[in-house]
């Protein structure tokens, strides 16, 4: 590992800078800035492609410790833009690990630095709010810096599901698998297609852009549509065939952006967050039973409560107990219904995994219905 002495700079668009130093991962990546609070999984959370392009602050103070392995990625490379923390260990002890983190980063060509107050800049981004921002190992010039930052776009109005969904369909899971479900990949992680696949379906994952049509001519006996980035309402190409899915009668089941899109094609609207919800610790309620989740969150658009409340046609399922936003609908004229959050997890606890197997039963009981 080299140059783990040389400094490194973080500047915030509103004028912050932090200093930091060099973890030998060098060069200079901006994005909009966000924190995790998690303390463990931040493998899947590089590789989870809803932080695409975005500067990721954990934190907690030790990253990279237990290194990295191949059974714990979200999609196939690095989704962040780059990496802050305050330690970035060099070592990684755990039996069977695949490579360090250090290693890792370096392969896939991504910046990291280290010895930020983590602290600080989580206060600074809490009461400020998201915004974009710089790191460089390259220079501490902050006017040049500030200068390269403008070239930053902003995440509203950004469409970025087309720079992260596959280009090609592919199938997982047995052809003659008892449930076959089409989902629509505007960012998925590779665990909410095992989700899907270990109860019994075999799932086949389409592009971004494949219409209503196309998933229908497969055949499916419900369609998932799928977390991801950006801006939900930068896609309304995307969200008229959200509808014309809902249309169908074929269940529904939509997670983080896909539970964003079939808000927008149920009338409803989004909006930005001041921070967003990023983290493996945030309580929901289930309104319909009332018990409480914990839950695993990554976003940072969310769905007008107002909206819910007026709508004729949708129903508030879930809340979010720290600051009552919206994290769950169903449509009551439709077989539909999606979250906030992830039930996946991955990392995270697995309390709301139970709404795959209401998927899988809304499916068996339309097939059980029409045969």
């Amino acid at each position: 590992m080299e140059n783990t002495t040389k400094k490194a700079t973080l500047l915030l668009e509103d004028g912050t800078v932090f200093y930091g130093s060099a973890t030998g991962l060098d060069g200079t990546a901006y994005g909009e800035i966000c924190f995790n609070t998690g303390m463990t999984g931040y493998q899947e959370i590089f590789t989870d492609p809803s932080y695409f392009g975005q500067l990721m602050v954990m934190a907690t103070s030790h990253i990279g410790n237990y290194g990295v392995h191949v059974e714990e990625v979200e999609s196939s490379n690095i989704q962040v833009a780059g990496l802050i923390t305050k330690n970035f260990s060099e070592v990684a002890s755990r039996a069977g690990k695949m490579d360090s983190l250090y290693g890792y980063f370096e392969k896939e060509h991504k910046v990291a630095i280290k010895d930020i107050d983590t602290r600080a800049l989580v206060r600074h981004i809490r009461d400020a709010g998201t915004m974009n921002a710089i790191i460089s190992t390259e220079t501490q010039d902050v006017s040049e810096l500030m200068q390269e930052l403008k070239n930053c776009p902003n995440m509203e109005g950004l469409a970025l599901a087309p720079l992260v969904s596959v280009k090609k369909a592919y199938e997982v899971g047995p052809a003659d698998s008892e449930y076959r479900i089409a989902a629509l990949d505007l960012g998925v992680k590779n665990n909410i297609i095992k989700c899907l696949t270990d109860r019994g379906a075999c799932v086949k994952v389409f592009p971004y852009h494949t219409s209503t049509e196309e998933m229908l001519a497969w055949n499916p006996d419900g369609i998932f549509y799928s977390n991801g980035p950006g801006d939900p309402a930068a896609s309304p190409e995307v969200v008229a065939e959200v509808a014309k899915g809902i249309a169908t009668g074929l269940p529904v089941f939509g997670i983080c952006l896909g539970h964003q899109m079939i808000a927008l094609a149920s009338g409803l609207s989004t909006f930005k967050m001041h921070n967003g919800h990023r983290g493996i610790n945030h309580p929901v309620k289930n309104i319909e039973t009332g018990l409480g989740e914990i839950t695993s969150q990554n976003h940072g658009f969310v769905v007008s409560m107002e909206d819910v409340e007026r709508a004729n046609n949708v129903e508030l399922t879930h809340v979010h107990l720290n600051d009552h936003t919206v994290a769950g609908i169903k449509r009551t004229d439709a077989n539909c219904f999606s979250v906030q959050y992830h039930p996946e997890a991955s990392p995270g606890p697995h309390d709301s995994r139970y709404l795959f197997d209401t998927f899988i039963e809304n499916i068996k009981k339309l097939k059980t219905h029409t045969n």
